[in-house]
């Protein structure tokens, strides 16, 4: 049976005509990489050095996390006098790349299924894009992907002008973008895609559900959607 969600997105692709992305465009942390709560152990473990108030549940981190990430450090305690945010995010990637990863239940299911369908598909990310390469090797997936697109540095700021060269670059006229965050959104919008955003990532459906998007509670939902 048809998900109350999935009828909604099928509805406004319809509405569109027979449309059919030539692109998809995947987020990674908190998307495809279920990376959430060894986030939150991370900066929890920053905050709880500098004797700052710690995040005791993962909604109360998906309340404040956002973009730019020198937003989110100030909402959340740390002060930029005492320590400047580069040095913050050196530490924070640093203990961030120690960790173990895994993909989301059935992301590579989703990945492998899109591929056989000649959709284009693109990680677009916040990431430092090295860092996104030696992390993306750890799993058998690269081979679903046309490009990998990362940051130059490693302060999470916008992915929005490497989306836009790769829009422009390729020609790409009907993409979807899949996200977890209003980042995501945000891209997506001014680079003209379509957007879907699932709730299982780095914000949570209540906020999510918010900005006008269809929100999906995982990304095993994705396949229900004209693509």
């Amino acid at each position: 049976m048809q998900s109350k969600e999935n009828a909604v997105i099928n509805s406004v692709c319809e509405k569109k005509g027979h449309m059919k992305y030539s692109c998809i465009i995947w987020d990674w942390n908190g998307t495809l990489l279920d990376d959430v709560s060894w986030c939150v152990d991370v900066i929890n473990r920053m905050l709880a050095r500098r004797k700052l108030n710690i995040f005791g549940e993962i909604a109360d981190y998906h309340r404040v996390f956002s973009f730019p990430v020198i937003d989110y450090y100030k909402k959340i305690g740390f002060d930029f006098e005492k320590e400047p945010f580069e040095d913050l995010a050196v530490e924070y990637v640093e203990d961030y790349y120690s960790g173990k990863f895994k993909l989301h239940e059935n992301a590579e299911k989703i990945l492998a299924e899109i591929h056989k369908r000649n959709i284009k598909q693109v990680i677009l990310s916040a990431s430092e894009i090295n860092y996104l390469k030696t992390q993306l090797s750890c799993f058998d997936i690269e081979k679903y992907f046309d490009e990998i697109l990362g940051i130059s540095d490693i302060y999470a700021g916008s992915k929005f002008e490497i989306g836009l060269e790769f829009m422009k670059r390729n020609k790409i006229e009907s993409a979807l973008l899949v996200g977890d965050t209003e980042h995501d959104f945000e891209t997506a919008k001014r680079l003209g895609a379509d957007c879907i955003l699932i709730s299982n990532g780095h914000q949570s459906k209540e906020r999510l559900a918010t900005l006008g998007v269809p929100v999906l509670d995982s990304i095993s939902d994705v396949l229900g959607v004209s693509l």
